[in-house]
């Protein structure tokens, strides 16, 4: 395959013995470019894997063994991969996730660096909503630019039954204060469960619709810690536009995508007649990893919070950054080991194929709390 450079020319003219500055040029041009033409601009950087919630698609009742505050990356070592990411890679999104990354006490500090770096850099979280409505201020003061929070239920058992923790009154106060500090567009991620929530998704669809925020539902995917999630009982992007048809009508979004996740729907209330009303309400999101991967045009590339790569949220494989950034490595060296990961990113993720032929899909070990959403 052709492209402009290629990271096996680029690594030939760096035993050739290039000067830094063309060595910086070069990498800057080539960015976190793979073999397969795709180039990651958006940055998923976790701040822990801690997380106060136990929610079932996610993590065993009991937990799981927690990072040591040393094996995490520090707030300076995470302004520095960003400053490297922004500076010489062609990052122009961040967005930090967990774990829980409300639980990080240095949080307001890390996006205050941050955005004193980079004052035009967006920067996003995604965050569980616990603690969300004391720390909403501080965080957009800090220079947060808006913010995801994961709702599966508005019902208060059936939340707790989901997250093992009766704790929804706080989610949702998180949730309102984020809007009204002015974190905005509030978006909402919610995973439908069979036989759990799957009942939930108009009702979901219409508190957003209400409250002005925007509804993202994301199909279930195999990063269970006990390793139960299966095909047959994960609700599909179809079935989900199924069950929100009833009560509302969608047609597909005009708008480019854009390298985003989710594909957009414009919504209409559905009347008593069962024709759309006239007036557009909205708009929801529907993430489908699994039956309808995104992955030819993904743009991400994702740092855990020990500060290992994954180029693939779905990988078996890391590379270590943060060994670099405490062995006393340049930037210039740990720019060129995240490109090394990044260009060796697989094709896809391999969970839509299908056929006695196609390859077995394997569940990577690590959770999402570990890697990072």
């Amino acid at each position: 395959m052709k492209t402009f450079l290629g990271l096996p020319a680029l690594q030939s003219l760096r035993l050739g013995g290039a000067g830094a500055s063309t060595t910086d040029a070069l990498s800057g041009a080539l960015g976190l470019a793979d073999r397969y033409g795709r180039r990651a601009t958006d940055l998923r950087l976790s701040l822990t894997d801690k997380c106060n919630l136990r929610c079932t698609y996610c993590m065993p009742a009991g937990g799981l063994e927690w990072l040591s505050r040393q094996q995490l990356m520090s707030a300076s070592e995470i302004a520095r991969l960003v400053r490297i990411g922004v500076e010489q890679l062609g990052i122009r999104e961040l967005r930090l996730t967990g774990g829980e990354p409300l639980v990080r006490p240095d949080l307001v500090e890390i996006v205050g660096t941050i955005r004193t770096n980079h004052p035009k850099l967006p920067i996003s979280l995604t965050t569980n909503g616990l603690g969300l409505d004391k720390k909403a201020r501080a965080l957009k003061d800090a220079g947060l630019t808006r913010i995801n929070v994961s709702l599966d239920s508005l019902h208060r058992d059936t939340f707790a039954q989901l997250t093992r923790r009766p704790l929804l009154d706080r989610v949702l106060a998180g949730i309102e204060e984020a809007g009204r500090v002015g974190l905005e567009p509030v978006k909402v991620n919610s995973v439908l469960m069979r036989g759990i929530n799957d009942g939930e998704a108009s009702r979901l669809l219409d508190w957003a619709l209400t409250n002005g925020f925007e509804l993202r539902f994301i199909e279930q995917m195999p990063l269970d810690a006990d390793h139960s999630w299966t095909r047959e009982d994960m609700i599909t992007a179809a079935e989900i536009r199924g069950l929100l048809e009833r009560d509302f009508v969608l047609t597909p979004d005009p708008g480019r995508r854009d390298g985003a996740p989710a594909e957009r729907w414009k919504v209409r209330r559905r009347q008593s007649d069962g024709t759309a009303d006239g007036r557009i309400a909205g708009s929801v999101g529907i993430i489908a990893s699994v039956t309808e991967p995104f992955c030819a045009d993904c743009r991400r590339t994702r740092v855990t919070a020990e500060g290992r790569v994954r180029s693939c949220l779905f990988s078996h494989e890391e590379s270590d950054l943060l060994q670099l950034l405490r062995s006393g490595a340049d930037d210039a060296a740990v720019a060129w080991r995240w490109q090394e990961a990044m260009w060796g990113k697989p094709k896809a993720h391999g969970m839509d194929h299908t056929g006695l032929d196609a390859p077995e899909y394997v569940q990577p070990q690590r959770t999402m709390s570990a890697i990072g959403g």
